[in-house]
């Protein structure tokens, strides 16, 4: 039976402010900002950099790139779903045991089937010399891109074929090794070949970058550290939004929910989760206004958004894949979208009807962004349908 009814009012407020969109929850520290999400999407390498700079008292893309390249506080790593993440090192571990190493054996399996098929006679044994080599390079030279790679080790570039029917396409092997040498944490991804919009990146020798290292955890025990950090910073949700965020499923979800004694509540949509000591309503948020880019964590963060999102305005602001674009928020709700334009200003489109403060704060927000970004432009990885009104 459900503990109490949590409404989603009380979600939105829940939100805004455990997500750091209200003023006095914004920080300058990186790794915090970080935590509070779990992980920072990077599919699109402006998410990470815009996702920050939305929470900071005083936004910095410098202190991005320190804590992913200097510090290295945090790492960038394939996880849940097969997206590209950024972590701190304990939430990297957790993700790393609890949902990326299942995500690696499929990846495996599909690597040696393309290397029988390409009429290598050994695939185990290629993979394993493969592997060996390309450890051995980048522990020798330090980070290197992909190319820079093949170009060095060139028995390597043996071509695959990738897919099937109007979609095949030849990859080298050394490309699609690296990819599986990085879900299994052999190797990760560093600072990028040209500016931070960029999303090539250079590879270096997990062990190197990352000398603490993934461990060696159990994977119920770590399954269950993930759903912990999920339900702290999205809770309450449904189990579908915990199996859909995780790439669980739904045996894994039920098993690391009741492992970390997760309660049940009842939702406006009907039941969903907290951890055991949030089940109480906190104080309510006070008032936000932010402007989020595309893939952020937080529009990205529930399989069930009806509680923040109209569902009228999904096909306006979410791709046919169901990539959010860059979105406007108020009060830990959807209002609109916004878009960076080659002149540098950014341009508003609200779907929802606002008050003045709360256009006040959006308009804010959008001068914000453009000092911020100054003289850099860049292109949404996934653009959502408005965003060709707002050119």
């Amino acid at each position: 039976m459900a503990s109490r009814h949590i409404t989603d009012a009380e979600r939105r407020s829940r939100l805004a402010v455990r997500h750091r969109l209200v003023p006095d929850r914004r920080t300058d520290s990186v790794e915090e900002i970080t935590g509070s999400l779990v992980a920072l999407h990077s599919t699109d390498p402006v998410t990470v950099y815009l996702s920050v700079a939305a929470r900071m008292q005083h936004p910095d893309l410098a202190a991005v790139d320190a804590a992913l390249y200097d510090h290295r506080s945090l790492l960038r790593h394939h996880s849940m779903r097969r997206t590209l993440w950024i972590f701190d090192h304990d939430a990297a571990r957790d993700a790393h045991h609890g949902a990326t190493l299942a995500v690696a054996k499929v990846q495996r399996r599909s690597l040696l089937t393309g290397l029988e098929a390409a009429g290598i006679t050994s695939p185990e044994g290629w993979l394993r010399s493969a592997t060996a080599d390309v450890l051995a390079l980048l522990r020798e030279s330090g980070p290197l891109p992909a190319r820079e790679i093949g170009a060095r080790l060139p028995g390597l570039a043996v071509p695959l074929t990738i897919g099937g029917g109007k979609y095949t396409a030849t990859q080298p092997a050394h490309t699609r090794l690296l990819l599986n040498m990085g879900f299994a944490g052999q190797v990760l991804r560093a600072r990028p070949t040209g500016t931070w919009i960029n999303g090539q990146y250079r590879w270096a020798a997990a062990d190197a970058w990352f000398p603490d290292g993934f461990g060696a955890l159990d994977v119920r025990e770590a399954a269950a550290g993930l759903a912990r950090r999920w339900l702290a910073a999205f809770g309450p949700g449904t189990r579908a939004d915990v199996a859909w965020w995780a790439g669980w499923t739904a045996a894994t979800t039920k098993t690391a929910l009741a492992d970390v004694g997760a309660v049940e509540v009842e939702l406006d949509g009907g039941p969903g989760y907290v951890l055991p000591d949030d089940v109480d309503e906190p104080p309510a948020a006070p008032r936000s206004f932010v402007l989020l880019p595309g893939l952020d964590p937080t529009t990205m963060g529930w399989k069930q958004r009806d509680f923040h999102l109209d569902p009228a305005d999904v096909p306006v602001l979410f791709d046919r894949n169901g990539n959010a674009g860059p979105t406007a928020w108020v009060d830990g709700r959807v209002v609109g979208a916004w878009h960076h334009r080659k002149d540098g200003t950014v341009a508003l489109h609200l779907t929802a009807e606002v008050d003045a403060e709360a256009r006040a704060g959006l308009e804010e927000r959008a001068g914000m962004i453009e000092r911020l970004l100054g003289e850099v432009r860049f292109t949404v990885r996934y653009p959502s349908p408005v965003l060709a009104q707002l050119q």
